[in-house]
């Protein structure tokens, strides 16, 4: 019941109340169900000396109530006694209900949002280690799963309340039934935990694979196009088959124990019942109208310690996924980034990196680099795949940080930067274009109702796309598609453009922005950029060399290094210095300072 316990402390006063409500519901029941045993008698034309000394204690407790009003028990008022505890625990438990549903509730609404947060505000190291369908897995069925756990464990209290209350009337009826009664049930439930512990390590088995299969799915999904292009679809299907049976297997097993702990439930609480009947008239010699009482009050412990230990079993399935929810939650908020500084930053004369090292984990990625992003230039680095471009614009944003040496706005280093701040001032296209399936305006806007439509069209203009977007049936209200494939690549990749553009950022980042794309639609983005000189800083990374042509300044990254690399702009060809002239070729070997750019001297890295 640790859940419950957690649970209940934060949110102390709705759980007080809703404690509240259901021990006076279960008052309510127990009076009405003590009314029963004097109404059975003066129905059946018993004595009261006939019931027994139990019962007189039982009747007693119902008399003292009509003497505290001067009534007399009749049969109709106790028949409305009954009716009146009926109803007035009906409205307690709707009561206590509906602090259980709100608590419910705000505890899914909590934990997604915490989890969402979390995961915001995590470091970029935490979103490269995390499989992308564990959030969805936790956003989803994990917190929908404690919800119910918690419900369960609610239920668990109730029925626990409901249990004291039918053990205190029926000690009032004969106590020695009523105490065989409960220790044959827990003699006999208690062997039967073993179905309780199966089915939560069938919980744990299954919360296990769904995460494991969500992550699949996503991925499987996000891949759907060149798996099925490359008709490979059945090999990730076989995955997730795979996966299903493994669910399969475990809910198997879970099912399998709730039902053999309810058949040897009810099979050992009919025995017990008969033995009780034979006992009560046979060798006690009780009335019939107390064994009628004292059966229905046995029974209905019996069943509710039985619901006992059948709520617990369920309750232990549930609330693993909180348990794995939470776990994913600390790892997530124990990565938290850390804010750097307070300092409000600008981008005036240049962007530099200064010596800056960095590795991930042992595998050294930077070696000790120094660079410049001049201000309203554009700026190419280009190298191999894995060579650390993608590194060193995560460098400039923020996401990673330096080894050593430091990344530098103007004059101000970026451990002093306000983040936050810092990025409000970025556009940044990545090399995988992700829009949502909603319409143009939206993916530019991404929902932000300060964004105005006039700023969108604006922004769709510098991107080079307005033309397109005017002539579609909607305009800028039309459709894009799932993840924008009703739009070709250059489409896609300007409409990203667009949505960097549309807050006027000081710095727009181009992450591999055009390597996907065939060769008239890269000039058409590098004839975009070529227009936005001047206006905005760019930093663009590619593997390919299509970019230089439209570069102010460019760097080649390899093996942790950086060489600079020759420049063609629309003010001419311009090659890189080297010790032999001016021959048209990337230099051999590291630089030692110097930058190359369309300028006619070189300039120095500072």
């Amino acid at each position: 019941m640790r859940l419950v316990i957690i649970i209940f402390r934060q949110y102390p006063w709705r759980t007080l109340s809703m404690l509240a409500a259901l021990l006076l519901s279960g008052i309510a029941e127990g009076i009405g169900l003590s009314a029963m045993l004097p109404l059975l008698t003066i129905a059946l034309g018993e004595t009261q000396g006939a019931t027994g000394k139990q019962s007189t204690a039982a009747g007693k407790m119902i008399q003292d109530i009509f003497n505290a009003i001067g009534l007399t028990p009749t049969l109709e008022l106790l028949l409305m006694l009954i009716l009146t505890a009926m109803l007035l625990k009906t409205v307690l438990v709707l009561i206590a209900n509906r602090n259980v549903g709100y608590t419910v509730a705000h505890l899914t609404t909590k934990l997604r949002q915490q989890m969402l947060r979390a995961y915001m505000l995590a470091r970029w190291e935490f979103h490269l280690s995390q499989p992308i369908g564990k959030l969805a897995a936790a956003m989803g069925g994990e917190t929908s799963q404690t919800a119910k756990a918690y419900a369960t464990g609610v239920s668990i209290i109730v029925v626990i309340i409901h249990t004291v209350i039918y053990v205190v009337i029926a000690m009032m009826v004969s106590w020695k039934a009523t105490l065989i009664a409960l220790a044959a049930g827990l003699f006999f439930w208690y062997p039967l935990n073993r179905f309780v512990k199966k089915a939560r390590r069938a919980g744990r088995r299954q919360v296990k694979v769904r995460k494991s299969m969500s992550s699949e799915f996503v991925n499987s999904i996000l891949s759907i196009k060149p798996l099925k292009a490359m008709a490979r679809e059945d090999r990730a299907e076989a995955i997730l088959i795979g996966k299903t049976n493994k669910l399969k297997n475990a809910l198997q097993k879970e099912i399998i124990s709730k039902e053999s702990l309810g058949a040897y439930q009810e099979a050992m609480k009919v025995t017990f019942m008969l033995l009780a009947i034979y006992v009560t008239i046979v060798i006690w010699g009780m009335a019939p109208t107390a064994v009628m009482i004292l059966i229905l009050l046995l029974g209905r412990i019996l069943g509710k310690l039985g619901k006992i230990q059948k709520q617990y079993q369920t309750m232990s399935v549930l609330e693993n996924s909180y348990w794995s929810m939470t776990q994913t939650l600390e790892i997530a908020q124990k990565m938290r980034e850390p804010k750097l500084g307070d300092r409000k930053p600008e981008l005036k004369r240049a962007i530099r990196l200064e010596r800056v090292s960095f590795a991930y984990s042992k595998n050294n990625v930077l070696n000790d680099i120094s660079l410049v992003f001049p201000a309203g230039e554009i700026t190419v680095i280009v190298g191999p795949s894995g060579a650390g471009k993608t590194t060193i614009v995560d460098l400039v944003i923020g996401l990673l940080r330096p080894k050593t040496g430091e990344v530098w706005l103007d004059d101000l280093p970026l451990a002093q930067a306000d983040l936050h701040q810092w990025r409000r001032m970025i556009g940044y296209v990545p090399q995988e274009t992700l829009l949502l399936h909603d319409s143009i305006f939206i993916n530019i806007s991404l929902g932000d109702p300060n964004v105005t439509e006039r700023e969108a069209e604006a922004a769709l203009r510098k991107a080079g796309i307005w033309e397109f977007v005017e002539k579609r049936p909607k305009g800028m209200y039309s459709s894009v598609g799932q993840r924008g494939l009703k739009l070709s690549g250059g489409q896609r990749q300007r409409i990203a453009i667009a949505r960097a553009l549309v807050r006027k950022p000081k710095l727009l980042v181009l992450d591999e922005a055009t390597t996907a794309l065939d060769p008239v639609s890269e000039a058409a983005i590098c004839n975009t950029l070529r227009k936005l000189r001047g206006e905005i800083t760019m930093l663009a990374i590619s593997h390919q060399t299509a970019l230089l042509e439209v570069a102010d300044r460019a760097y080649r990254i390899q093996d942790g290094s950086v060489f600079p690399a020759e420049v063609s702009s629309a003010a001419g060809l311009h090659l890189e210095k080297t010790e032999t002239g001016t021959d048209p070729k990337l230099h051999a070997g590291p630089t030692t300072g110097e930058i190359f750019s369309n300028e006619t001297t070189a300039s120095r890295v500072p």
